[in-house]
């Protein structure tokens, strides 16, 4: 039983040490980019030894990924309950997760969507940050693609690309977008989309006959 109770308190002591480790690099990645951000800086901000830090990140390009899934699930966590909370209606889903997108831009000491952000950084195609960036603009597109499928456009998936260029562009901003302004602004950039398509369908359905003398 007191080996048990060993191993359980030095698991826990190793995760705590990682989620430290972790937690320190996100910040400090985030605020000042990757590369200008080396493991000696990580080691003397988080208190942790640097043998210590390797022991749960063998290499920096370990912990940069690690970072980067992090933010993707919180990412993903918070876009699911804003949807969930959202009126059962394609167009209202779409408004409140813009609601959302033109807040989270807006506030104090955001730099912008970390995946973009870092995968800049990196010019090779196969850096994990590139991998796991595309990963998240693949998954954006597909959910995106979701709910404007239920909206019946003739180019859904025209559509939704054009959504996720929207938001895209909201994330690389850059303090374009004010508190008074980001939501306005992205809503009805999406509403003109959705228009837009919207007639498309509408002279879908009308090409074809003549208007009667």
């Amino acid at each position: 039983m007191r080996e048990m109770m060993d191993v359980a308190a030095t698991e826990s002591a190793d995760m705590g040490t990682a989620e430290k480790v972790l937690s320190t690099a996100s910040r400090l990645f985030y605020a000042n980019g990757v590369r200008a951000v080396g493991i000696e800086w990580i080691v003397t901000e988080s208190g942790v030894a640097k043998t210590s830090l390797y022991r749960h990140f063998h290499t920096k390009d370990d912990l940069v990924a690690a970072f980067l899934k992090r933010e993707d699930r919180e990412f993903w966590h918070q876009w699911d309950e804003v949807v969930a909370a959202a009126p059962a209606d394609p167009a209202a889903e779409i408004m409140c997760l813009l609601d959302w997108i033109g807040k989270r831009v807006s506030r104090d000491g955001y730099r912008g969507c970390p995946q973009i952000n870092v995968a800049a950084e990196f010019a090779d195609k196969e850096h994990p940050a590139r991998a796991i960036r595309r990963q998240h603009k693949a998954e954006m597109f597909e959910r995106l693609s979701d709910i404007v499928g239920r909206m019946k456009l003739k180019r859904p998936d025209d559509t939704a690309l054009q959504l996720v260029l929207l938001i895209d562009g909201a994330f690389t901003s850059d303090g374009r977008l004010s508190k008074s302004n980001a939501v306005r602004i992205l809503q009805n950039g999406a509403r003109a989309l959705l228009g837009h398509a919207g007639l498309h369908r509408g002279s879908a359905r009308t090409s074809g006959h003549r208007r009667k003398p």
